[in-house]
């Protein structure tokens, strides 16, 4: 009878055990899936990283001259160098806000980015999907007297982008953006407003060491400079090394965009890749938990 009573209470309690088991094993599945990217941008665009509530992250983004400048060490002399200066928070998991300054044209900008889709480890969410946009303000001198700036509205510019990405295993992400570009006042001839598309990746290649890649092809087209003959529709062609721990990011690549701030990138870069373009940049980046 004791035996019974043992087999009855074992059958009983089975599918209990049973449905433990699939709920434990589907929770695993549906985990998300690990970063894409080890930070938050990839030489000249953002990635879809987004950190942790309470995560600061400081940011150092330098660009030397031109490669080709005369006298100037490959551009590390070079007189039109460019750095910025940032900082971001995330206030959410999947909200952070941040601000910059950039050297050229004095530029601050206000910037969020939003987290939309998150890749799971199961694979019901393939990819994952941020935006991040930002407004710039021409700090220049500049009023209705020397007929730089009219208005106040004038200095505005705007950037917004769509980052849809994949991480396809541990050693490759990579990683589609299209944008759109917008500067409230240009010259004379020029366009206000670029629809444009990136495309980046990393190949990790150690586990801290990886091969990353960035290029950014305008779609509106512009006229060349009727003056000068130079062309603002050039694509923007980055390629380096990161080197990442937990909490820092270490970024170095040679480019043809000098903006940093990505609506200058887009809309005002003349350089080309291919003739006398290409200048050295590196990133690094700094992340704080709190």
């Amino acid at each position: 009878m004791k035996n019974y009573k043992i087999l009855l209470f074992t059958f009983l309690m089975a599918p209990i055990f049973c449905f433990s088991q699939e709920k434990a094993k589907d929770s695993i599945e549906e985990k998300p899936e690990r970063p894409a990217f080890e930070s938050s941008s990839i030489i000249d665009n953002q990635t879809n990283v987004l950190f942790q509530k309470n995560t600061l992250e400081v940011m150092m983004q330098h660009r030397f001259g031109l490669i080709d400048e005369e006298n100037s060490l490959l551009g590390i002399y070079g007189a039109n160098s460019n750095i910025r200066i940032g900082l971001s928070y995330a206030f959410l998991d999947w909200v952070t806000v941040g601000y910059g300054i950039t050297k050229k044209n004095r530029v601050s900008d206000f910037s969020l980015k939003v987290g939309i889709l998150q890749q799971t480890r199961s694979g019901s969410t393939p990819l994952s999907a941020t935006y991040y946009g930002n407004v710039g303000i021409d700090g220049r001198s500049g009023d209705s007297n020397d007929g730089l700036f009219i208005t106040k509205q004038d200095r505005y510019s705007y950037f917004h982008q769509l980052i849809i990405a994949r991480r396809f295993s541990p050693k490759v992400s990579l990683q589609i953006a299209p944008s759109f570009s917008h500067y409230n006042a240009v010259d004379f001839g020029y366009e206000n407003d670029r629809f444009s598309v990136a495309f980046g990746g990393r190949i990790k290649i150690s586990p801290q060491t990886s091969i990353i890649f960035d290029y950014s092809q305008p779609i509106t087209s512009f006229e060349d400079d009727a003056t000068t003959g130079l062309s603002y529709n050039n694509p923007g062609i980055s390629l380096g090394a990161e080197f990442a721990t937990s909490a820092h990011a270490f970024q170095i690549f040679i480019t043809n965009y000098s903006g940093i701030v990505p609506q200058q990138n887009y809309m005002r870069n003349t350089n080309d890749f291919f003739d006398k373009g290409i200048l050295i940049g590196f990133n690094i980046t700094r992340v704080y938990n709190f």
